[in-house]
C-alpha cells in the first residue's frame, strides 16, 4: 500500500463543514473530486471566494439529489498560494485521493504547475480565473475570461474615454508580463498610443514598493494606469495612488484584477476606478439576486462575491450537467458531453466552446462607486466567444463571433 504523503488537509472553518456537511443526499457512493484554494497566502483573500463558490455549488448539487442520487465529497487542500505546493496536492489527490477531477488555482504559475500533473495522469482541471490566454490543454476546461474578453474591450473602453498613453504596473510573475504585453500591443494601434511606463513589484508588496512607481506616474502624466497588480498587494498600489493625491477622474486605474474583494480591502478609495469582468455583484439579473441571496443563506455575508468566486461557481455545475448525462467522471467518457455544456450563470448564458476547451463569457466594465460596488458603464450585447491566442481581435474588432 503507498504511503500517505506527509502534510495535512485543509482545515475548514464551521461554516465550512456546514456546506460540505448538510446533503439530502443518501446514497453512499459518493463522488470525491478535489479542490486546490488557498486560505493562506498572498492571494488567500481571492482564493478563499472561489473556495466558498465551489463550495456553494456543491451543496446546490447536493441538496438537489447529488447526481443520480450520489453525493459528490470535496477534498481540499491550503497550497498557501505557493506554486510547488499546488503540484505536490494535485498529486496527492490524484496519487492518494484518487480524484479525476480538480477544481482550483488562481495565479498563473499555479496553473502552470498543476497542468502537467493532469496531463501525466489524465486527469481533469477547471480553472475559473481570468488569464493571459496563449494555452491549451486537453484536460482543463478555462472558465475565466481570455484577453479577448476583456483586455480587448478594456484597452477599447480607456483609449476612447481617457487617451492612449499608458503606464503599466504589475505584479513579478507570468500573467502580468503577458497581459501587460497585449496592452501594450492593443493600446498602440489606437492613434497616438503611446506606453510611458512599465514597472513590477514583488508579490507580497507594500505600500513603500509604489511610492517611487506612484511618483514616477505623477510625472509622466499617463492617460490612465493599468493595473496588474494581483493580491493584497493591490490595496496597496491603490492607497499610494491615492496618498499621492492623484485623480481618477482625469486619470484614473483600469485593471483586470481588480475584484469586489480587492476595493472591499482599500475602502473608498478605489472610486472611480476601472476593471473589466464578465460578472460585477451589482448586476440586477433575477438570476444573480436569486443566487446572491442563497449563497447569503447558506454563509453569510463573509464571503464576497467576483467574477472569480462566479466562475469557481458555475464550472462545478458544468462538470455535474456532463456528468449525470454520461454517468461517469473518466476524462475519456465526461468531455465530449462537457463540451457541449450550457450554464444560466450569474452573468448570464454561458457554454464551453469546444475548439479552445474555453468558455463564451459575457464582457463588462464596471466602475467602483462610492459604496463599493461597481457600477457596470458598458457590456457586450451577447457571449463572446474565447479566442485565447488573440487571432482573429484587435482594438476595435472584437464583437460576437
Amino acid at each position: 500500500m503507498k504511503a500517505r504523503p506527509h502534510g495535512s488537509p485543509l482545515i475548514e472553518t464551521r461554516r465550512t463543514n456546514r456546506i460540505q456537511a448538510r446533503t439530502t443526499v443518501a446514497h453512499t457512493n459518493t463522488i470525491k473530486v478535489g479542490v486546490l484554494f488557498s486560505k493562506t497566502g498572498i492571494t488567500s483573500a481571492i482564493e478563499s471566494s472561489q473556495l466558498y463558490g465551489t463550495l456553494f455549488a456543491i451543496r446546490e448539487i447536493n441538496d438537489a439529489g447529488g447526481i443520480a442520487g450520489r453525493e459528490l465529497v470535496p477534498i481540499s487542500y491550503d497550497p498557501g498560494s505557493d506554486p510547488v505546493k499546488y503540484r505536490m496536492f494535485a498529486e496527492r489527490l490524484i496519487l492518494t485521493d484518487d480524484v479525476q477531477v480538480i477544481f482550483g488555482c488562481y495565479m498563473s504559475s499555479a496553473r502552470k504547475a498543476v497542468v502537467p500533473v493532469v496531463e501525466r495522469w489524465n486527469r481533469l482541471l477547471f480553472y475559473g480565473t481570468l488569464y493571459e490566454g496563449f494555452e491549451y490543454s486537453e484536460n482543463v476546461i478555462y472558465t475565466g475570461a481570455a484577453p479577448n474578453q476583456n483586455s480587448v474591450q478594456l484597452a477599447d473602453f480607456m483609449t476612447s474615454n481617457f487617451g492612449a498613453r499608458i503606464y503599466l504596473v504589475g505584479s513579478n510573475y507570468i500573467f502580468p508580463y503577458e497581459s501587460n504585453r497585449i496592452m501594450s500591443d492593443l493600446v498602440s494601434q489606437y492613434r497616438g498610443g503611446a506606453k510611458l511606463g512599465e514597472r513590477y513589484v514583488r508579490l507580497d508588496a507594500t505600500k513603500d514598493d509604489f511610492a517611487e512607481i506612484v511618483e514616477d506616474i505623477r510625472t509622466t502624466r499617463p492617460d490612465f494606469i493599468f493595473s496588474t497588480v494581483v493580491g493584497d498587494a493591490t490595496q496597496h498600489f491603490y492607497r499610494a495612488y491615492a496618498h499621492a493625491g492623484l485623480d481618477p477622474a482625469s486619470m484614473p486605474i483600469a485593471s483586470l484584477t481588480t475584484s469586489e474583494v480587492e476595493v472591499a480591502q482599500m475602502g473608498d478609495i478605489a472610486e472611480g476606478h476601472f476593471t473589466a469582468a464578465p460578472y460585477f455583484r451589482s448586476i440586477a439579473s433575477s438570476t444573480n439576486r436569486r443566487c446572491l441571496e442563497k449563497f447569503g443563506r447558506m454563509l453569510g455575508s463573509e464571503t464576497i462575491p467576483n467574477a472569480s468566486w462566479e466562475a469557481a461557481y458555475f464550472q462545478v455545475h458544468f462538470f455535474a450537467q456532463a456528468m449525470r448525462a454520461v454517468g461517469s467522471a473518466d476524462i475519456e467518457t465526461l468531455m465530449p458531453e462537457l463540451l457541449r455544456s450550457e450554464f444560466d450563470a450569474p452573468q448570464g448564458r454561458v457554454s464551453i466552446d469546444p475548439s479552445t476547451h474555453h468558455t463564451n463569457l459575457n464582457p463588462r466594465i464596471g466602475r467602483v462607486n462610492r459604496e463599493g460596488e461597481f457600477d457596470v458603464v458598458w457590456e457586450a450585447p451577447a457571449p463572446i466567444r474565447p479566442d485565447p491566442y488573440l487571432v482573429a481581435h484587435t482594438l476595435g474588432d472584437w464583437m460576437v463571433r
